[in-house]
C-alpha cells in the first residue's frame, strides 16, 4: 500500500487515478497478457537490469540467478531502497549492496507503470475490456539495436541485455530478441561471456523445446556462439535432450549448408570427450545422418559448402574418438569408403578433417580390437572391419605428401595411432630388412618399390636411420607404465602438439611393444599385407624429413613408436645463427609452422568483401589467390577449447597413474583449430577490408602507370655507370638468387646455404636475415613473391624441391613460416640431385615445378594441392621453367638437351608444341622467358653454350632471331615483364643487355681501374617488374643494382 500511494503522489496520473484502484489491478502475476502480469514482468526486467549494471557479475549471479526466492527478495529490496531513501531512510542488506535508488532505469519503470495504469479505470469498469500491452519491451529492444549499431568491446556494455533475456519469454517479441541477441553474441567471446553472466543459458536451453520453424536457424547460431566459448554446456544439453534438436536441423534439407555446418559443430562439441553425449547421439542415429550427407555430397555434381563437409567429418571423428562401439558402427556402415573421396577435396581444412575422421577409426589398440570370443558372424564382422582399415591406410598413404601441413599433420597423427596398434608387425618389417652396413632403411626395403597409387611418397627425403633402445626397455609395475620409463618422457610424448619448440625435436624414447592404455596387451590381430606395412614405414620416414619443422617432429615421434630414430645433424648449431653482417642476432625457429590458415572459407567469401583486381592491358599480378595463406592467423593462436580438460591435448604433467593412450601419442589439432572459426564474427565484414582495398588500388595505379612507361619508353644504355647500389651480402658461397620488391626499394638475396638476407638499396641498410631451414643441403633455386598487391609472401624454393613460404620477412627477427611442402615427388632412378626448377603464376595461382623427374608438377597454392602431373614428353630433364604472366595456365620449359616446349594446361593435350632452337652446340637451357606483351608464343631461350634464341612458336618453329651473347659460359638470363629488354650473364664476369630486336644496349663488366666496381661470376639476374632496374648476383657475394638512364628510380 505504501508503494502504491508513493507512486500515485509522484505520478502524472495522481489527479485522474484513484489510489484505491491500485488494489484492484486485474490479472495474475504469472500471466503476462494481463495488467498485473505485465507490471510484474516489467518490474522483474527493470530490477534485473539495475542489479546487473550495478553489482559485480559474480554477486549478481549469486543473488539473482541461483535461487528464485532469494532473487525475489533482492528485487523487492531494490524497490524498498528507492521508496525508503525518498523518506530519508537507509535500508541495510547483507551482503551490502551499492546504492541503486537513483538509477535511470527507475524512470523507465515509472513511465511503463503509468502507461499500464492509465488503462486501469477502464479495465476495472469493464471486465471484458482488452488490455493493451506496454511498449516498454519494444522500446528497450530498439535501444539495444541502436547499441549494436554503434557499440563495441571497448565501450560500455549494453544495459538492456537482461531485458532482452526477459523478452525471450514472450512469443510476440521472441524472434526479434533472438536475432538481436545473435548479433550481439557474434561480436566476440567477450559478448558471449557477458550474455552468460546475465543468465542466458536456461532461456535458450528451454527454447530448444519449441517447434517454431522460424526460430531454428537463429537458435542454432546462438548455440554455436555459446559452445564456441564454453563447451561445459554439453552436459545440460544432453540431459535435456537438446542434441535431438540439432540432429533434426542437421538432417533438414531446407536449411542453408552454412547453418547445418553450425549444427554439426554444436553436435561435435556435445560429443567431444563426453561419453554420455556420444551414446545419446548414436542412439539418435547421428552417424548415419552424417554419412548420408557426406555420401550425398559426393553424388551431387554441385559444389557442397566446404564448411559443412568439414564439420560433418569433425563431428564423426569426435563421435568415434575413443569409443569402440561407435567405431564398429562406422566401419560396418562403410564410413572409410564414404570419407576417402574427401581426401581429394580442394580445401585443405576438408581434407584434414577427413583424415581426422578416418584416423579415429584406426583404434589405437587395434591388436585387441576383439576379445577373440565369438562365432562366425563376429569373425565376418572382424574381416569387414579389417578390410575397412585397409581402405583407410591406402587412402592415407596417398596424401602423405599433401601440399598442406595441416593435412600432413593429421596423417602423421593417424599413422601414429596405426603404428601403436600394429607396432609389432611394423617393427618386424623394419627389422627384417635392416642392414647396418647400408645405414639406410630405404635401401633395404624391397617391398617399398611396389608402391601403388599417386606416387606421393618421396623416397629421396628419407635420411639415415638407426634403431634405438630395445623392445623391453619400458618398466611395467602392477600392470602400469612407470614414469621412469621412456614412455613418460615429456620431451617425447607429452609435448603439446601446438608447440614446436626445441624440446619437441629430440625423440629420445620409444614405445614398448604391446603396451596400450598403460596395461600389457597381446597381439591378436591378423597382420595386414607386408607390402602395406612397408609402405607405412616409408610414409613415416617421409614425414620425418618433412620441410615443415612441426611435421618433421611428428614424423620422428611416429618412427620412435616402431623403434626407429632418425639421425639428423643440423649444419647450423644453435649458437651460430648470426652471421657477419646480419641485422638480427638470432633466427627464431618458426613455431606451429604451416597451420597458419584462416579457419574456413566462410570468412573468406561469405563474411569478407571480395578483393577483385581489374586486369590492366598487360597484366600485373591479378587478385591474391592465396586467400587462406594471405590472411594468416597468428602463429600464437590458441583456440579457447584447447584449454578445456577434454580437448584431447596431451598433459605435459601426467603422473604415473592414469596414463592414457591419448597422452602417449601425438594428438590431432584440426578440431581445436577449426573451432576458432566460430569464435570470430560471422555476420560482419572484417574491419581491415577497406584498408586492404585502398592499398590495393594504390598499388594498382602505380603498376599501371609504370607498365605504360615500360611499354612506351625507349630503353637507353645500361652499363657500369648505371649502377645505383651495391651490396656485399657476405654470403660465404656467393649469391645464388635474388629478387626485387615491386613497391618498395628492397632486394632479397639467398645463397647456397639457404641463408636469406633482405636489404633496402635506397637507404643502403640491411633489414633482415634468416635461415630458410635448419638442414640446408642443396641451396635455393628460386625466390618468388606471392600476392604482390597485398602483404606479399616470400616463396623460397630449395634445389631439392622443398617449398617454404614466409610472411613478415622484411621485419627483423619477425619472419614466420606460413607453410611448407615438397613440390617434387619421385625422381628418376640413380639421380642423386633433383636440381629443382620452378616458377609461380599469380593469375592462376599455380606453381610449376620440375627437375630430374619425367614430369612437371602443377600445384594450386590456394588449394595447397597437386592438381596435375604433366608428362614432360622428353627423356631429358627440365632445366628451366617460365610461366606466362599474361595468359593463365601457359608456361614454357627448357631441357638439358637444348629443346624447348610450350604447354597450356587449358587444352587436353597440354603440350602446345616442341622445338629445338639450340642446335649449334647441344647444351642445357639455362634460362627461358616469355617476351613482354600479349603475344602468347613469343619466347626467349638461352643455352649454356652462350646463344640466345628468339622464338615465335605459333607461327614458325624456327628461331627468328639469334644472339651469340657469350661463348660457352652463359649462366643467367632475365626477361623484363613489360619493357622490351633482356639481360644475360656469364661466368666471365660479364653482363650484356639487349633489346627484343637484338640490339646490344649495354655491357657491364669488370674494369681494371682503381675506382671500378668489381663483379664476380654472374650467378643470377632479375628485373624489377614495373621499372627498368636490374639486380645482378655474383659468385663473390656481391649484389649490384643498375638503372636505365631514363628510369625514374625510386
Amino acid at each position: 500500500m505504501v508503494t502504491s500511494s508513493r507512486f500515485c503522489t509522484r505520478s502524472l496520473l495522481h489527479e485522474s487515478l484513484d489510489c484505491l484502484l491500485i488494489d484492484k489491478i486485474p490479472g495474475r502475476q504469472n500471466d503476462r497478457k494481463t495488467l498485473l502480469g505485465e507490471l510484474n514482468w516489467i518490474f522483474t526486467a527493470v530490477t534485473d537490469t539495475i542489479a546487473w549494471n550495478v553489482l559485480p557479475h559474480e554477486l549478481f549471479r549469486r543473488l539473482f540467478r541461483q535461487d528464485l526466492l532469494v532473487a525475489s527478495l533482492f528485487r523487492n529490496f531494490l524497490l524498498a531502497e528507492r521508496i525508503m531513501r525518498s523518506a530519508n531512510c537507509s535500508p541495510v542488506s547483507y551482503p551490502m549492496l551499492p546504492p541503486t535508488h537513483q538509477h535511470h532505469m527507475w524512470d523507465a519503470w515509472d513511465m511503463a507503470a503509468e502507461i499500464c495504469l492509465s488503462q486501469l479505470p477502464a479495465l476495472v469498469e469493464d471486465h471484458n475490456a482488452e488490455f493493451q500491452p506496454s511498449p516498454f519491451f519494444t522500446e528497450q529492444l530498439t535501444a539495444f539495436e541502436v547499441w549494436l549499431d554503434h557499440g563495441s568491446e571497448h565501450k560500455k556494455p549494453p544495459e538492456q541485455l537482461p531485458i532482452v533475456l526477459q523478452v525471450l519469454l514472450s512469443q510476440c517479441h521472441r524472434f526479434r530478441a533472438l536475432v538481436l541477441l545473435g548479433r550481439f553474441l557474434d561480436m566476440g567471446p567477450w559478448a558471449v561471456d557477458l550474455a552468460l553472466s546475465v543468465g542466458i543459458f536456461p532461456y535458450v536451453l528451454k527454447l530448444l523445446q519449441t517447434t517454431t520453424p522460424e526460430l531454428r536457424q537463429i537458435l542454432v547460431f546462438i548455440w554455436t556462439k555459446i559452445l564456441a566459448l564454453d563447451k561445459s554446456c554439453q552436459v545440460d544439453l544432453v540431459k535435456d535432450g537438446g542434441h535431438v534438436y540439432f540432429i533434426r536441423f542437421l538432417n533438414s534439407v531446407e536449411a542453408y549448408p552454412e547453418q547445418r555446418a553450425m549444427a554439426a559443430f554444436v553436435l561435435a562439441v556435445i560429443v567431444d570427450g563426453h561419453r554420455r553425449g556420444q551414446e545419446a547421439c548414436i542412439e539418435a542415429g547421428l552417424i548415419h545422418v552424417c554419412l548420408k550427407h557426406l555420401h550425398g555430397s559426393m553424388q551431387n555434381d554441385a559444389q557442397t559448402e566446404p564448411l559443412f563437409l568439414q564439420w560433418l567429418c569433425l563431428c564423426l571423428g569426435k563421435l568415434w574418438e575413443d569409443f569402440t562401439e561407435a567405431q564398429i558402427i562406422g566401419l560396418q556402415a562403410d564410413a572409410p569408403s564414404i570419407c576417402a573421396p574427401l581426401l581429394s577435396e580442394p580445401q585443405p581444412e576438408v581434407r584434414a578433417s577427413a583424415v581426422f575422421a578416418l584416423a579415429t577409426l584406426l583404434d589405437v589398440g587395434f591388436d585387441s580390437f576383439r576379445d577373440g570370443v565369438g562365432g562366425d558372424e563376429e569373425c565376418d564382422d572382424d574381416e569387414k572391419s579389417r578390410a575397412e582399415i585397409v581402405v583407410i591406410i591406402k587412402s592415407l598413404l596417398n596424401i602423405v605428401s599433401d601440399g598442406s601441413p595441416l593435412v600432413r599433420a593429421e596423417v602423421a597423427v593417424a599413422l601414429a595411432r596405426f603404428a601403436f596398434g600394429h607396432k609389432q608387425h611394423l617393427k618386424s618389417i623394419a627389422a627384417a630388412y635392416w642392414k647396418p652396413q647400408s645405414n639406410s632403411l630405404l635401401n633395404s626395403l624391397p617391398l617399398l618399390a611396389n608402391i601403388n597409387g599417386s606416387g606421393n611418397i618421396v623416397s629421396s627425403h628419407v635420411g639415415p636411420l638407426i634403431r634405438v633402445g630395445n623392445d623391453n626397455s619400458a618398466v611395467v609395475r602392477d600392470g602400469r607404465v612407470s614414469t621412469s620409463s621412456p614412455l613418460a618422457t615429456a620431451g617425447v610424448m607429452h609435448g603439446s602438439p601446438m608447440s614446436d619448440d626445441s624440446s619437441q625435436h629430440s625423440d629420445s624414447g620409444i614405445l614398448n611393444d604391446g603396451i596400450s592404455n598403460g596395461v600389457i596387451r597381446h597381439s591378436r590381430s591378423k597382420p595386414l599385407d607386408n607390402a602395406m606395412y612397408s609402405q607405412c614405414v616409408l610414409a613415416m620416414c617421409t614425414l620425418a624429413k618433412d620441410p615443415s619443422p612441426r611435421i618433421a617432429t611428428l614424423g620422428r615421434r611416429v618412427l620412435s613408436i616402431i623403434g626407429i630414430e632418425q639421425v639428423t645433424k643440423s649444419v647450423k648449431s644453435a649458437g651460430s645463427s648470426a652471421r657477419p653482417g646480419d641485422p638480427a642476432t638470432s633466427s627464431p625457429t618458426p613455431s606451429f609452422a604451416g597451420l597458419a590458415r584462416s579457419s574456413s572459407w566462410f570468412d573468406m567469401n561469405g563474411g569478407h568483401l571480395p578483393l577483385t583486381f581489374r586486369t590492366p592491358p598487360v597484366s600485373p599480378p591479378r587478385q591474391s589467390l592465396l586467400t587462406g595463406m594471405r590472411r594468416v592467423c597468428s602463429l600464437e593462436f590458441r583456440p579457447h577449447l584447447m584449454n578445456s580438460p577434454d580437448s584431447g591435448l596431451a598433459d605435459p604433467h601426467l603422473g604415473s597413474s592414469g596414463v592414457s593412450e591419448r597422452s602417449l601419442l601425438p594428438q590431432s589439432t584440426i578440431y581445436n583449430f577449426s573451432c576458432g572459426h566460430f569464435s570470430k564474427p560471422l555476420l560482419t565484414a572484417s574491419d581491415d577490408s577497406e584498408e586492404l582495398l585502398t592499398r590495393r588500388e594504390e598499388r594498382e595505379r602505380f603498376a599501371l602507370e609504370h607498365i605504360v612507361k615500360c611499354q612506351h619508353s625507349s630503353v637507353s644504355k645500361l652499363n657500369n655507370n648505371s649502377q645505383i647500389a651495391s651490396w656485399d651480402t657476405r654470403f660465404e658461397t656467393g649469391t645464388r638468387t635474388a629478387l626485387l620488391q615491386p613497391f618498395s626499394p628492397i632486394v632479397i638475396a639467398a645463397d647456397e646455404n639457404e641463408r636469406i638476407r633482405v636489404w633496402n638499396y635506397e637507404e643502403a641498410t640491411p633489414l633482415n636475415g634468416f635461415d630458410n631451414h635448419d638442414f640446408p643441403e642443396k641451396g635455393i633455386s628460386k625466390l618468388c613473391l606471392l600476392n604482390e598487391l597485398d602483404n606479399s609472401l616470400l616463396l623460397v624454393a630449395s634445389c631439392d624441391g622443398n617449398i617454404r613460404i614466409w610472411k613478415d620477412y622484411t621485419v627483423r627477427g619477425k619472419q614466420k613460416l606460413v607453410t611448407a611442402f615438397s613440390s617434387i615427388q619421385g625422381h628418376k632412378p640413380g639421380v642423386r640431385s633433383l636440381s629443382a626448377v620452378l616458377d609461380w603464376q599469380q593469375q592462376s595461382g599455380y606453381l610449376y615445378a620440375s627437375g630430374e623427374i619425367s614430369s612437371i608438377m602443377l600445384w594450386d597454392l590456394d588449394k595447397e594441392q597437386l592438381v596435375n602431373s604433366i608428362p614432360s614428353s622428353s627423356d631429358c630433364s627440365v632445366s628451366a621453367l617460365a610461366s606466362s604472366q599474361v595468359h593463365a595456365g601457359q608456361f614454357a620449359a627448357g631441357f638439358v638437351d637444348g629443346s624447348v616446349r610450350l604447354y597450356d594446361i587449358r587444352i587436353p593435350d597440354m603440350l602446345v608444341c616442341a622445338t629445338r632452337p639450340h642446335t649449334q652446340q647441344v647444351e642445357r637451357v639455362v634460362g627461358i622467358g616469355f617476351q613482354p606483351g600479349l603475344d602468347q608464343g613469343k619466347i626467349v631461350s638461352a643455352s649454356q653454350a652462350g646463344d640466345i634464341q628468339f622464338l615465335d612458336i605459333r607461327n614458325q618453329r624456327d628461331t627468328y632471331l639469334t644472339i651469340d651473347a657469350h661463348r660457352g659460359s652463359l649462366t643467367a638470363l632475365a626477361v623484363h615483364r613489360h619493357a622490351p629488354i633482356i639481360a644475360s650473364g656469364s661466368a666471365k664476369q660479364l653482363i650484356k643487355v639487349f633489346s627484343l630486336e637484338g640490339e646490344q644496349l649495354g655491357i657491364i663488366r669488370y674494369q681494371h681501374t682503381f675506382m671500378a666496381q668489381k663483379i664476380g661470376s654472374v650467378s643470377c639476374l632479375t628485373f624489377h617488374p614495373y621499372q627498368v632496374l636490374l639486380a645482378a648476383g655474383a659468385a663473390d657475394a656481391c649484389v649490384s643494382i643498375y638503372a636505365d638512364d631514363n628510369s625514374q628510380a625510386r
